[in-house]
């Protein structure tokens, strides 16, 4: 099995230079032949690399100790679903993953037809076949995944206890499917600029793929959050952490770019723009990829050090300096010839909410980097912490959540402030009163009140919407309110679709503003019967004891939750003792409600007295982040239904006033 996925990965970048040079000779002879010929080396490709893959999870599933990343990665008594996993927990294995499904996506877009696909196919079979040729050639040499151990090992290291988890069979692999989304809006600019064709047409190709992308991307964003809250027991969710700064990254000006192709298919204008945003979301997904292997960050999430480091970075050089050659090259063809962009105008809006999102990604990014450049420049490194962060992103973020609302009123083309003020009036003065209870509840801080009031705003202005244009169908069909407003989204769902994110945005906002301004937290020694009281609740210590587990022992301790003398439930932290050696693992308890949620760590503990250490968190509306992510996936999807056709369009209603966007 080793030995069949180990050709399959040398064929692979053989057929992958088949491809890139079969495609790139059709495109330029324009001859068919070729083209299909590179065609079917997409598929020859994309097979090579799923039965390297899949000798890969038979290795890991049935435990060959004989190759080292199985022993690396897994154990005999590690379960079958995270021997699976093992296939994303390690280098060898995650990089083997993305020219899988890299190479995939490839046959997709290669088969896929759609209006304007055929003049870029070559092309962009060409681009991604170059990426696939990067990765195959690392896996080829310097991240071997079928590599022989010079002895047959007995057990397997096993996999990272922090790993063992069900969120991190999905963090990874949605990450991944972002990441390596944007491949193809990449190598569709890349065609496109090629071509001197760099209107509209490229985009909405890729519309969906950029916007599946993005919601993988956020899903990956989401997942890891909710993994670094349940498992790594230090009670918050996000710590600026280099790597997960990476995924950041990208999630920014790719959000930034599916804004401002609005504008280009709607207008014209930003051509440009759009091409050098996909230019850097591509180059940011493979700066993450960097930044987990080079070993010049510390990071719970990045892998071991070695020479891959240069490797990506010589790559993401290649990349930037190819991409903004060619972009350079094709400058004057692809100029705007569109009128000027109104200053009161959504086009305006569009483009001072892409420059917001540029800068905070250029903060982010700098904060990133800056502890290595200051190693070069002083000779030592130069800690940015969550401080610097936190006082950049909250305005900016703050800015973002206010132009969200705004920029839903302005017209196309022309409009007035004084249309604007009118149209924001009513969200305005509905925000007063909501201000007000803020204070009265004892809401003082001005940066809070600021983040709260415009989260106010933005969602008044955006249910808005809603109610809106369901009454004007209601009037005009007589439709009850509820088949009224699921008629008007599925007829425009790309417009309700986005706002359905919006609302998700403003939900995860309210979560992260509250929770980091008014969690409690709590360090206490407890023995039986000892209680402690934590905001309105009272936990008094049960009990201690352990219990063995398959390659595990496990010591757990019971806490009676109250409030107000009545009972909530028992909470049961723990710490997992792993036989192989590996650092003990805390499993935090936690009640959740929408109101708060109560976090309990097992920090350490005296068997000989029976005491224990607790870490006791109290974040209020914290889960609130969680369902901002459900409903930024329901309203990403709804957008990415497709249109019905003509003829099954029952019911449809033009309704004056009411604006359809495509």
């Amino acid at each position: 099995m080793g030995e069949l996925g180990r050709w399959s990965l040398l064929l692979s970048a053989v057929v992958l230079l088949y491809m890139i040079a079969a495609s790139a000779y059709g495109a330029w002879k324009r001859n068919r032949r070729w083209i299909m010929s590179g065609r079917r080396a997409a598929v020859a490709a994309a097979g090579l690399a799923s039965l390297a893959s899949l000798s890969l999870i038979g290795l890991l599933v049935t435990g060959d100790f004989r190759y080292e990343y199985v022993a690396d990665y897994t154990s005999r008594d590690l379960g079958i679903l995270y021997r699976i996993s093992a296939f994303w927990g390690g280098n060898q294995g995650s990089l083997l993953l993305w020219l899988w499904v890299l190479t995939l996506y490839t046959v997709v877009v290669t088969f896929a037809r759609s209006e304007g696909h055929e003049h870029f196919q070559p092309y962009v079979t060409a681009t991604l076949g170059v990426v696939s040729l990067f990765f195959s050639v690392v896996l080829n040499t310097v991240a071997k995944p079928f590599q022989l151990l010079p002895f047959t090992s007995v057990d397997g290291a096993g996999l990272n206890p922090l790993l063992q988890n069900p969120g991190m069979t999905i963090h990874p692999l949605t990450l991944y499917l972002g990441y390596i989304g944007f491949s193809v809006p990449f190598a569709y600019a890349m065609a496109a600029v090629f071509t001197g064709r760099a209107d509209a047409a490229w985009l909405r190709v890729t519309r969906r793929w950029s916007l599946v992308a993005w919601l993988f991307l956020s899903m990956g964003i989401l997942y890891g959050a909710r993994w670094a809250y349940e498992v790594l027991g230090w009670g918050g969710y996000w710590s600026w952490d280099p790597v997960e700064n990476a995924s950041l990254l990208p999630w920014l000006t790719a959000t930034a770019f599916i804004h401002s192709s609005i504008v280009q298919e709607r207008k014209g204008t930003l051509k440009i723009w759009n091409v050098a945003l996909v230019i850097l979301t591509f180059t940011l997904t493979i700066f993450g990829t960097f930044l987990t292997r080079s070993g010049i960050f510390w990071s719970v999430h990045a892998f071991s050090n070695g020479p891959l480091g240069a490797v990506f970075l010589t790559f993401i050089a290649f990349v930037l300096v190819a991409a903004f050659g060619l972009l350079a090259w094709r400058w004057p063809l692809l100029k705007s010839t569109a009128a000027p962009i109104a200053p009161v105008s959504k086009e305006s809006s569009f483009v001072l909410n892409n420059v917001l999102f540029v800068s905070l990604t250029f903060a982010v990014l700098w904060g990133t980097v800056f502890p290595v450049i200051s190693q070069g420049l002083i000779g030592r490194q130069m800690v940015v912490g969550p401080p610097f962060f936190n006082t950049v992103a909250a305005p900016l973020a703050v800015a973002l959540v206010l132009l969200m609302g705004i920029g839903t009123v302005v017209a196309w083309r022309y409009s007035t402030v004084r249309r604007v003020a009118a149209s924001l009036m009513t969200p305005f003065f509905l925000t007063l009163p909501a201000l007000a209870v803020f204070i009265a509840l004892g809401i003082r801080e001005g940066a809070v009140l600021a983040a709260l009031g415009s989260i106010v705003f933005v969602g008044a202005i955006t249910l808005r919407e809603f109610t809106s244009g369901t009454a004007a169908r209601m009037r005009l069909t007589g439709e009850s309110a509820p088949r009224a407003l699921v008629r008007l989204v599925g007829q425009q769902r790309r417009r309700y679709g986005g706002y359905l994110v919006h609302l998700a945005v403003l939900l995860i906002v309210l979560g992260i503003v509250v929770s980091g301004s008014y969690s409690e937290q709590k360090q206490v020694v407890m023995k039986p019967g000892d209680m402690v009281t934590i905001g309105p609740y009272q936990l008094t210590l049960l009990g201690s004891a352990t219990r063995d587990e398959p390659g595990r022992a496990v010591v757990y301790s019971q806490l009676l939750v109250q409030k107000s003398d009545q009972s909530l439930g028992i909470l049961q932290p723990e710490d997992w003792y792993f036989l192989n050696g590996s650092q003990p693992a805390p499993q935090v308890a936690i009640r959740s409600t929408p109101i708060d949620d109560l976090y309990v760590v097992m920090a350490g503990m005296d068997a000989t007295q029976g005491k224990v250490l607790f870490e006791i968190h109290r974040n209020p509306m914290l889960s609130w982040i969680w369902y901002g992510g459900y409903l930024l996936v329901a309203g990403t999807l709804i957008s990415l239904w497709p249109a019905r056709s003509a003829f099954q369009e029952v019911g449809r209603v033009e309704m004056p006033g009411v604006e359809v966007r495509p």
